[in-house]
């Protein structure tokens, strides 16, 4: 999984019912555009280093 800052991260929720999980992507720590990647999560203002899993999907945002 590769992303650039900007980028939007969504993890998808893991029980019937649980809503996913959304934030951008504020850097990345990996090489090469891989994770780890410092996240900061809607609803909050929260910025946490994020190892995704299987479950996330990294939406690129392209800038205008």
């Amino acid at each position: 999984m590769k992303a650039s800052s900007g980028d939007q991260i969504r993890v998808r929720g893991s029980h019937v019912g649980q809503p996913d999980r959304c934030g951008q992507i504020v850097a990345v720590r990996g090489v090469d555009g891989e994770p780890p990647f410092l996240v900061r999560w809607e609803g909050t203002a929260q910025e946490v280093l994020f190892f995704p899993g299987s479950d996330a999907t990294v939406e690129h945002i392209t800038p205008s």
